[in-house]
């Protein structure tokens, strides 16, 4: 393999941390509805600052009601106002909840709540842990996050960066995500647990990051969710700044309950508006005594062809002990109410659905971490058959550039015969040293079985 370093030297000089009221001002509070009387010591960790919200009005010292009209951002119905009708302290709990009323007209209408921290308690770098228990229902769409002071310093959104510590889809609430927004092209990386049993809105959990120079860390209830070290960000067509930008300023917390959006879709009539209330036992800030900055970013190992020019592993499904539950190399993937199995026996790879789901990607094959580089050509090809006549969907993606599409979704009528099907693309774009090939078999009005073999994917330029 061969190593492709994207580092940038760092100033040596450390960084000092901002917390603009103040460590003492804001250390002062209870221990609201926690089984903790204070907030514990933390190893390595001093406390920065704290809120239980165990009074009877939210701590403005700290927080700040934050406005917004419908649609503002992601297609988001709710209208965020000041109103105690969503925004209060009640049983040591700050309490964000989501009202349903109508227009004079007759029309749906939805108000809701968002506090956020900023000129307030902003810092840089330090472990923020939130516990939360987040509301049940199609719609709704609880997060605590964190965004930095000054959004213009890098640029505007995704530029500046994004530090998501907890978002749930009230339809699935048994999954919570963690996430980081950086770049241009817009980059994300997105990690999630998912319970075995119950769902995050059946009680209360614990969302943490730990947010270092070189290096982001999330947790829920201390168990590992997501490790990030390598990102970036740019100005269109320029270059990239020196990193760990834009992870390297002064950010701030947020929480806030939304209605509606591009991710988790409109409320419907299963939606309970009586108990769609985000509750926040406790937010709380520790940070270390200080950050060694001096942080490069870190070396990625890239994929190389094999002899025969074929980034693809197993690209003939000769070796049955693949692993298909980890994200690497072959991945199988089932979301939105796909349900089935994938086998690799007899030098292919049979997948099996039992219920196509509501999207494209509920029944999903992918390849993970081929390189392609910018200016260059591809060529993907495979095998496949089917037990019916049906379609299915290929494509190569770039999970960590907002999902752009090198080759576009092609769906492909697949018989049950075998056929070879072949694809060329140009790179346009950036560099990609991530980029990942997809199968997806859910959503295409059939559930027949699909066999796949010989898949390559090939560097042909000329």
């Amino acid at each position: 393999m061969t190593i492709y370093s994207e580092e940038k030297h760092m100033k040596s000089k450390l960084i000092s941390v901002v917390c603009l009221l103040g460590c003492i001002a804001l250390t002062s509070c209870g221990s609201g509805g926690s089984k903790e009387n204070t907030p514990p010591e933390l190893d390595g960790y001093q406390l920065l600052w704290h809120d239980e919200f165990d009074g009877k009005t939210l701590n403005e010292e700290i927080w700040t009601k934050e406005l917004r009209n419908p649609g503002w951002t992601n297609s988001e119905l709710q209208e965020y106002t000041d109103s105690e009708d969503n925004i209060y302290v009640a049983d040591g709990n700050l309490v964000l909840k989501a009202v349903k009323t109508q227009t004079d007209a007759g029309k749906d209408y939805y108000t809701s709540g968002k506090v956020n921290s900023k000129n307030k308690a902003d810092f840089m770098y330090g472990k923020v842990i939130v516990r939360a228990k987040v509301p049940e229902g199609q719609g709704l769409w609880p997060a605590a996050w964190m965004m930095p002071t000054r959004e213009s310093y890098y640029g505007n959104w995704p530029k500046c960066g994004e530090i998501d510590i907890m978002e749930v889809l009230g339809h699935a609430p048994d999954t919570a995500y963690s996430t980081i927004h950086y770049g241009e092209p817009h980059g994300q990386q997105q990690g999630k647990r998912v319970l075995e049993e119950g769902s995050f809105a059946d009680d209360f959990h614990e969302y943490s990051v730990e947010w270092e120079p070189g290096e982001i860390r999330f947790y829920i209830d201390e168990e590992p969710v997501l490790t990030c070290n390598d990102w970036f960000t740019a100005a269109p067509g320029g270059e990239e700044k020196e990193y760990p930008a834009p992870f390297n300023q002064t950010f701030f917390v947020q929480m806030n309950l939304a209605v509606g959006g591009t991710w988790p879709g409109n409320p419907d009539e299963t939606t309970d508006f009586d108990h769609a209330e985000f509750l926040i036992d406790y937010v709380r800030v520790y940070q270390k005594e200080s950050y060694d900055t001096n942080v490069k970013k870190p070396e990625i190992i890239v994929r190389e062809a094999d002899e025969t020019g074929n980034y693809i592993t197993n690209w003939d499904f000769g070796d049955t002990s693949v692993d298909l539950t980890t994200p690497q190399d072959w991945e199988f993937l089932l979301a939105e109410n796909g349900k089935g199995t994938a086998k690799i026996s007899d030098n292919m790879i049979t997948i099996t659905t039992e219920a196509a789901g509501d999207a494209d990607y509920s029944v999903q094959l992918v390849h993970w971490d081929i390189p392609f580089y910018k200016g260059h050509t591809y060529r993907v090809s495979f095998d496949a058959k089917a037990s019916e006549e049906r379609q299915i969907i290929t494509s190569v993606t770039a999970p960590y550039a907002d999902w752009v599409r090198y080759l576009p979704d092609t769906k492909l009528t697949v018989t049950k015969e075998w056929h070879s099907f072949g694809f060329e693309f140009d790179m346009n774009q950036r560099d990609d040293l991530k980029g990942r090939l997809e199968f997806n078999l859910g959503n295409c009005g059939s559930t027949a079985d699909v066999d796949i073999t010989n898949v390559r994917v090939e560097d042909v330029t000329e």
